[in-house]
């Protein structure tokens, strides 16, 4: 079953970890200097804060895929959309490695579709396939190099989209 995803950025880490800890009756399963990630069950969501520079509010929404297969079965279904695509294969970012996927709605929300396949002792490392933002480990849309023949399935590992 896929895990709702949503990340915000926050001004103060420790209290807004305090405040979390406390909606949500458990501590992060992840905490770091500038991250913390709740993985709750009721309701199933993977909810993610950090502390990275940016404006606080929220960064990103997303859904998280049990599998590669699932995740590949998002991104035909983002393709359906008709929003651009922007894939990331093998990208450590948060703390994890993950195979991702990038779009926008059509107000320009940013949403991530994710498999994630091991942990990372970094919150992002090396430069990523596609462009980021410079702040975070998530590509700047606009710049990146979104995926063109809408015919063909994509962003499974391995597909070289990017």
């Amino acid at each position: 079953m896929n895990r709702f995803h949503v990340h915000l950025n926050v001004a103060d880490l420790e209290t807004s970890i305090r405040f979390y800890t406390a909606l949500f009756g458990a501590e992060p399963t992840v905490r770091k200097d500038d991250y913390a990630k709740w993985m709750v069950d009721d309701p199933r969501v993977n909810f993610a804060i950090s502390s990275t520079g940016r404006v606080p509010g929220v960064d990103h929404l997303g859904i998280q895929a049990d599998s590669g297969e699932a995740l590949a079965s998002l991104g035909r279904r983002l393709d359906a959309a008709g929003g651009a695509l922007v894939p990331e294969e093998a990208t450590v970012c948060c703390y994890a490695r993950s195979d991702k996927l990038w779009t926008e709605d059509p107000q320009g929300t940013r949403w991530e579709t994710f498999h994630t396949f091991g942990e990372a002792t970094t919150y992002y490392e090396g430069e990523a396939p596609c462009a980021t933002d410079g702040a975070n480990c998530s590509p700047d849309l606009r710049a990146a190099k979104p995926k063109v023949d809408k015919g063909a399935v994509c962003c499974a590992p391995g597909s070289g989209c990017c």
